[in-house]
């Protein structure tokens, strides 16, 4: 009876060493399989990619090109196969500036002004912007060089930048390792010092949106509709208030212009009914700047490229003399020269900022 009892526990001993054995080797194969390598993250990439519908996303974009960092709220909309609708606005001044793709054009729109600019483009093919995911995705599939790495929930690639400004040479990309949605964003200069960052808090694939949420009409329409009334209330706020968006003001100079050129004037300038300012500079360039606060709501057709300024997007015109031309916090610029290069262009226009009328 004992040696029985003995076989037979024996037995049980080496089935539940034999089931042990399974579980380890079922374990360590499920786990091996949760730790993909950059190979299959990137193809998984792509098919995300390929297959994408739609999303929407929201966040932060922070610019340390000054000297204070300049952050702005970011929400980007995409619907295949080629509608945008990016909303940038500067949480400080409460002034939001609209980049609109659908089957008539580019628009960049000033919807509390009722400005907006109508152009012919293939934006973001050629330029593409560091809160569009397909700008993001290409970068990663396109750098061979790739480095990669996980931290906790996400995965993180370091690649060449494919962003519009040349300054920025590197890009890490966090993606969230359920879905591979945007997380953030660090773009680096040669001396790997973030200029860029874009802090996602919210992104949603497969988005559903209104027939009409690309139309231009309504972006400018539906939003006059909850920001106008507030203006409009009557009193003397309301009017010292619509003084200050059309009259005066003031001179905004700009922190950077390049090495050997120098300011010669400023004068006072009739546009129609509107008045402006104008600077002129000369020296190593010659170039002015016209600054002026429209008033009168219109639609202006243009044939130029689009220029992600980082806190709003110009227009760049070509021609003899170039033009650059961008609205921020009410007041509309045109920066005009014949010799400046457009990365000059670029820095004046990002310099101004954050600048105070004087």
């Amino acid at each position: 009876m004992v040696r029985i009892h003995g076989n037979e526990g024996m037995k049980d001993m080496r089935k539940t060493v034999r089931t042990l054995a399974v579980v380890i080797c079922m374990a360590a194969l499920l786990i091996g399989c949760g730790k993909k390598d950059a190979k299959e993250v990137v193809s998984d990439l792509g098919n995300t990619l390929g297959k994408l519908e739609s999303y929407q996303g929201s966040g932060t974009m922070t610019l340390h090109t000054g000297q204070q960092p300049l952050t702005y709220s970011v929400e980007v909309w995409y619907k295949k196969p080629h509608y945008y609708r990016i909303a940038l606005t500067n949480a400080k001044q409460d002034v939001t500036q609209i980049v609109l793709k659908n089957d008539d054009g580019v628009f960049v729109l000033t919807p509390q002004l009722g400005k907006s600019f109508r152009f012919q483009s293939d934006w973001p093919n050629r330029h593409g912007q560091a809160y569009l995911y397909h700008t993001l995705a290409q970068s990663i599939l396109d750098d061979e060089n790739r480095q990669f790495a996980v931290d906790g929930d996400n995965y993180v690639f370091d690649v060449a930048s494919n962003l519009q400004h040349n300054a920025l040479v590197r890009q890490r990309i966090w993606l969230s390792k359920s879905n591979l949605a945007p997380v953030r964003v660090e773009a680096t200069d040669a001396g790997k010092n973030v200029l860029l960052e874009v802090k996602f808090d919210q992104f949603t694939f497969g988005k559903k949106f209104d027939p009409d949420s690309f139309d231009m009409k309504r972006n400018m329409t539906s939003f006059e509709m909850s920001t106008v009334p507030a203006m409009n209330t009557g009193g003397e706020a309301d009017d010292e208030s619509a003084e200050k968006r059309q009259g005066s003001f003031g001179i905004l100079l700009p922190a950077y212009v390049p090495e050997g050129a120098v300011r010669l004037e400023i004068s006072e300038v009739e546009l129609g009914d509107e008045k402006g300012v104008l600077l002129r500079y000369g020296g190593s360039y010659t170039f002015t700047l016209l600054e002026s606060r429209p008033t009168d709501r219109s639609v202006t057709a243009l044939t130029g490229t689009i220029v992600d300024l980082g806190h709003s997007v110009g227009v760049l015109l070509g021609g003899r003399n170039r033009t650059l031309t961008w609205m921020l916090d009410g007041v509309e610029f045109r920066l005009t020269s014949a010799d400046l290069p457009s990365e000059e262009m670029i820095k004046i226009a990002q310099s101004l900022d954050g600048q105070i009328g004087k």
